[in-house]
């Protein structure tokens, strides 16, 4: 499984840039976790740009899970009720 890491910062402002960032390092093939530990300053714009990085996965095919979850970021996804679509 390849791993990608979100930024510290992830709010409406840099989500484009984080989305095309995230697109453009992704690996060739198999499942994708992002880790997102470094996560700290972020707001809704950050699971937006998750569930588009999931839908670009999907249409490879391929798998997108979630790891080192900060717990604002784990009530956002609950309030969301994605949880089903950004596994931890």
């Amino acid at each position: 499984m390849s791993e990608l890491q979100l930024p510290e910062r992830l709010t409406h402002l840099e989500a484009s840039a984080c989305l095309t960032e995230l697109v453009a390092r992704l690996p060739a093939g198999g499942p994708v976790c992002v880790d997102a530990a470094a996560l700290r300053d972020f707001d809704s714009a950050a699971l937006a740009t998750l569930l588009a990085l999931r839908r670009r996965l999907l249409q490879q095919g391929r798998a997108l899970s979630l790891s080192q979850v900060p717990p604002r970021l784990a009530e956002l996804v609950a309030l969301y009720g994605v949880g089903e679509l950004l596994p931890a």
